[in-house]
Formats: C-alpha cells, structure tokens, sequence
C-alpha cells in the first residue's frame, strides 16, 4: 500500500477511532496528535509531578527552607520541558538527570525523560542518559537519604531506571516494526500497482494493435480503389466505423482504469477477458479485412484451460497484427491444435507479402509486441519461439501446457 493509500485508509476511519491510533500509525504532526497520545502525554506529565512531589516530601526535613523553594519552582518550571519530550528526547534526559542530582523534584521528570529516551533517543545519547541517571541514583540516595537505607534505596532506584529504559526499548521495538511492516505493505502495494499497470499496457497494446490494424487495411482499400461499388465502399466504412468505435471504446476503459487514483474496486469493471472460443471471431474479421487466411483448429475434444485459452487468443491476436503491418497480402497460415503430450500448439505462419493494401507508408509499430508475448506466455509455463523459415515465411510458434 502506497503512503498516500494509507493515509487514505486511515482519513476514512471515524473520528474517534482514528484519534485513538497512537502517532507511530497515523504519521500525525505534533499538533494534529490522537487522543492516545494526549492521553500519554497527561500520563507523563501526572507521573513526572508525583514523583517530585513524593521526593520532596520524604527528604523535607533535610532541605532548608531556601531551597525547599527553589526546589518546588525549578521543578514546576521543569515540567514545561516535556512539551518538547518527542523532538529532543536525548537532549531533555541528559539536562533533567544532571539537574536532578542537585534537584529532588526533578526525581520524576528524570524517570519520564529516561524512558521517554529509550524510545527515541539514538544508541549512543542513550548510553550517556543510562551513565547520569545512574549517578542520580546513587549521589541523590546519598544526599537526601538515611544512612541505614542508602543501600537498599539506591538499589531500588537502580532497578527502577533498568525497568524504564527495558520498557523504553520494548516500546521502540515494536515502533520499528510497525513501521517496517508499513514500509513492506507500501512497497507490497507499489509492485502490485506496477504490475496492473504493465498488464494494463500488455492488454493496450493486444487490443488496440489489432483494431487499429483493421481499420487501416480497410482505410487503405478505399484510397487504393476508389472507384469500387457502392456497396463495397459502404461495407468498408461500416467496418472502418465500427473498428474506430470498439477502438475507442478499449481505449476508453483503459485510460478510465489508468487516470482512476481513488482505488476503488468497483470504479471500473473489467470486460470479459477473450478466451480459445473468440479465435474464430479474430478469423472472420481478418478476412473481411482482406486478408487471406486459412485456419486449422484442432482441439481434439478437450477444451484448455481459461488462462491457456487467453493466452493462446493473444497469440493468434498478435500474429494476425503483425502480419497485416509487415507482410500485407502475403497469405497467412493459422494452425491450433491439441497434442498427445499433453500441451497446446499455436502457430502463425506468414508468407513474404505478394500484394500492398495501399499507397501510404506501412503501419508502425514499437517492437514490444513480441517481447510482451514471450513474457505472457513463459509466466503460462510455454515457449515461444519466432522468426523466418528456411521457405522465408515468418513464423510464430508457441506450446502452451494444458
């Protein structure tokens, strides 16, 4: 899924569900955080004040009055630092741990900045963190503690900051992964539309080539006779009318399919795909074309699977093409017929041309015709193979397996 499908997936959930997703899966700004995150964000702010709070009074006695003071408006000050807990998490946890070993209110703020840079801080700000809050412990413990209870205290708070900072990476862990696997689904969802797109212009390229090819062999006939009968002429347009329009009707889908960035699924619906049974549709309208084709399907009875069958009218479509384009009035040889072993064998046969439908320049074509077919049917399991015979006909080959 692409980044602006995914955001697209997550505008569509409902206000309060989307406000409940934690910043890691929405890519939300700062300001634009979801109500899971607010929450967080009280949560640590409630946290950071208690401790403080808490530190102060156990040691009280051992504070002056001067400094019990300036303990409480430093620390409340201090709070403030949090705001900025996301984009300097390293910066705020070393500052808060040097100052907390002077401080005690700064106790809690200490314990919500060191998990606060398990989570973002990078490895090495992390290890500097870690070394400060460490001497916190045991040089705030050894300040405003009793003598009897330094040991177990520092202990204590050692295996508090541990807790934090395993929690903290937990946390980051599982950020990490969430995000790779956002970043496997996107790259999953560019492939995917990659891939259509490609056949998309495999399935432009069989369809249109073979309309457009028509309907300037019969374009051709008419300035090559001008003089024909009426009735000639007429037949010839109507043909030519109605290759334009199925032509532009297959463009139409196509572009509509291309230009559709919504992703619905339901915004185009696909034609029937043509199968083995529409070869003989290709046949009629080459010969009324023009162009002199014999065919010769065998099948044997058995009727091939939809995917061979789809391949196998691609095959013939792309034959037919290329030779009304490169060989106009050579004779043609379409030969389909089912083996014992098991496979389909497709086969176009074109003569050198004897004949040229008109005065005008021969069709152009881009050359990827034939790539695209050999790419179409190795990913069916077949072989294709092409090119002049030893009689200097042109031939296109294919096995396909049943």
């Amino acid at each position: 899924m692409t980044p602006w499908a995914t955001a697209r997936f997550t505008d569509r959930l409902s206000g309060w569900t989307r406000s409940a997703l934690p910043g890691v899966v929405i890519d939300a700004p700062d300001e634009q955080r979801g109500r899971r995150d607010r929450v967080v964000d009280a949560v640590m702010y409630v946290v950071a004040f208690a401790g403080g709070v808490i530190a102060l009074v156990d040691s009280w006695e051992l504070h002056p009055p001067w400094l019990r003071v300036v303990a409480i408006v430093v620390g409340l000050a201090a709070l403030v630092a949090l705001r900025w807990r996301r984009s300097h998490p390293a910066a705020l946890a070393i500052c808060v741990a040097a100052a907390g070993i002077l401080i005690v209110t700064f106790s809690g703020l200490i314990l919500v900045a060191t998990f606060n840079a398990a989570i973002r801080a990078r490895s090495r700000d992390l290890a500097v963190v870690a070394g400060l809050v460490i001497v916190w412990c045991f040089t705030s413990t050894l300040l405003y503690s009793p003598d009897d209870s330094y040991w177990v205290e520092a202990g204590a708070c050692l295996l508090m900051v541990g807790v934090l900072i395993g929690w903290g990476l937990f946390v980051r862990a599982r950020r990490e992964l969430v995000r790779s696997l956002r970043a496997q689904a996107d790259r999953a969802g560019d492939e995917a539309r990659a891939a259509e797109r490609r056949r998309i212009a495999r399935e432009m390229h069989d369809v249109l080539a073979h309309r457009l090819s028509l309907l300037s062999v019969h374009a051709g006939a008419l300035e090559f006779h001008p003089d024909a009968p009426a009735e000639e002429i007429a037949e010839a347009a109507g043909v030519i009318r109605e290759s334009a329009r199925s032509a532009l009707d297959e463009l139409r889908e196509v572009i509509g399919v291309l230009r559709d960035e919504g992703g619905d699924d339901d915004a185009f619906t696909q034609p029937p795909q043509p199968t083995l049974a529409d070869v003989a549709t290709l046949v009629e309208e080459s010969r009324a074309a023009g162009m002199r084709l014999a065919a010769r399907i065998e099948l044997g009875g058995a009727t091939p699977p939809t995917a061979t069958g789809r391949t196998a009218y691609r095959i013939v479509q792309e034959g037919l093409t290329n030779a009304r384009k490169h060989a106009p009035g050579a004779a043609v040889m379409l030969t389909v017929h089912a083996s014992g072993d098991s496979a389909l064998h497709v086969e176009v046969r074109s003569l050198a041309p004897v004949a040229v439908a008109g005065p005008g320049a021969p069709l152009p074509g881009a050359g990827t015709g034939l790539i695209g077919l050999a790419e179409r049917v190795s990913l069916a399991g077949g072989e294709l193979e092409h090119g002049v015979d030893a009689d200097g006909a042109f031939v296109l080959r294919a096995r396909l397996p049943r």
